[in-house]
């Protein structure tokens, strides 16, 4: 059973995987795509969008990311991976689930599950481009308007050389609207000789239970549900499936509280201020699907536009929000605990 960090294009970046990392849970991340149109990029390109490339290919609490690419030209593919390879990332991801039309009307993402034979020329020549030992896969969906190509895409992935698919188990005309079709990645998985692995609307371990049974693949990748809960993965790990209750959830938010203030200290250090609040915001509102104090902290933080206007509130939530040049907030080596889970585990100890 593994589960996976999916990459979300301008939220899930190198600061919010410190974030989700440090609380852990899972088996490797996926980083956001870098888009090859035709330009051979140099090393600066892949290491701004995947620093962990100087740390062994690791976040700082040590999890693997893969990195993740974003083309249409075989060619240009291939010679690209060939000079990502030598900065000797844990594996490298193929995105062909990206549905956001400024991806799609320049031919990359979702838009390609129309034309299954390139998909194969596309995995064929990073294959062949790549180190025997690098591992290789690719994230599809399950098709541009319906679901009608979707095992023929995959068999000419598996085909071409990916190790494994990750299916986000909805068309790129769905988007992001439930439901997932997870009856379809059942569909895929038996059509290819490689693993799949599941993913879209896994929100809590209920959704990731009914996902195995439905999909009948072992392993999940998480989204917009990790962002949302940053324990949701240790909590499946932990066997816990149930929903937290209130004081769990607010045991989680106190354990929570000084991750937030590293991911902001974090985020002043990669953005430009006038940037800062408009990316605080983003997660703020994402840990309100599951946190009540991240609703009222959000509805506190939004109209404000100035990121000391934002630091201040976030302080008199009793999040402190260090600036740049202070020393980091935390040990970023540090596990998060889950409160209520670890003290479970001492008093099974006992």
């Amino acid at each position: 059973m593994r589960l996976l960090l999916a990459p979300m294009e301008g939220l899930l970046d190198d600061v919010l995987r410190v974030a989700l990392t440090r609380v852990g849970g899972y088996d490797h991340a996926v980083s956001e795509f870098a888009r090859v149109s035709g330009t051979l990029l140099p090393d600066r390109f892949f290491r701004r969008i995947v620093p962990e490339l100087d740390r062994g290919g690791r976040t700082v609490a040590g999890t693997p990311v893969h990195v993740q690419m974003l083309g249409s030209d075989p060619a240009c593919m291939a010679a690209n991976a060939a000079r990502l390879a030598r900065l000797n990332p844990p594996g490298i991801d193929l995105n062909f689930g990206c549905p956001a039309p400024t991806v799609n009307r320049h031919g990359g993402g979702a838009a390609l599950l129309d034309e299954p034979e390139l998909l194969w020329r596309i995995a064929q020549a990073v294959r062949a481009a790549l180190p025997p030992g690098m591992p290789l896969s690719a994230k599809m969906r399950l098709g541009v308007r319906d679901a009608g190509r979707a095992q023929e895409c995959a068999q000419a992935l598996a085909d071409g050389g990916a190790q494994w698919l990750v299916v986000h188990a909805r068309t790129k005309e769905d988007g992001y609207r439930p439901p997932a079709h997870w009856e379809w990645v059942a569909r895929i998985a038996a059509a290819v000789p490689v693993p799949v692995v599941a993913n879209g609307e896994v929100w809590t371990a209920q959704d990731w239970v009914r996902c195995r049974e439905v999909s009948g693949v072992a392993d999940v990748m998480l989204g917009r549900g990790a962002v949302a809960d940053p324990f949701l993965a240790c909590r499946i790990r932990a066997g816990g499936l149930d929903e937290p209750d209130a004081d769990e959830r607010a045991a989680e938010w106190q354990a929570l509280r000084p991750l937030i203030g590293e991911f902001v200290q974090g985020v002043q250090r990669k953005v430009e201020a006038r940037h800062a609040p408009g990316r605080i915001k983003q997660w703020v509102q994402m840990l309100a699907r599951r946190h009540e104090a991240a609703r009222a902290l959000f509805a506190c933080i939004r109209p404000l536009r100035s990121l000391p206007e934002v630091a201040a509130e976030l302080q008199r939530h009793g999040i402190h929000a260090p600036q740049p040049g202070d020393a980091p907030a935390g040990d970023p080596w540090r596990r998060i605990e889950h409160p209520p889970l670890a003290l479970k585990a001492m008093a099974r100890a006992a």
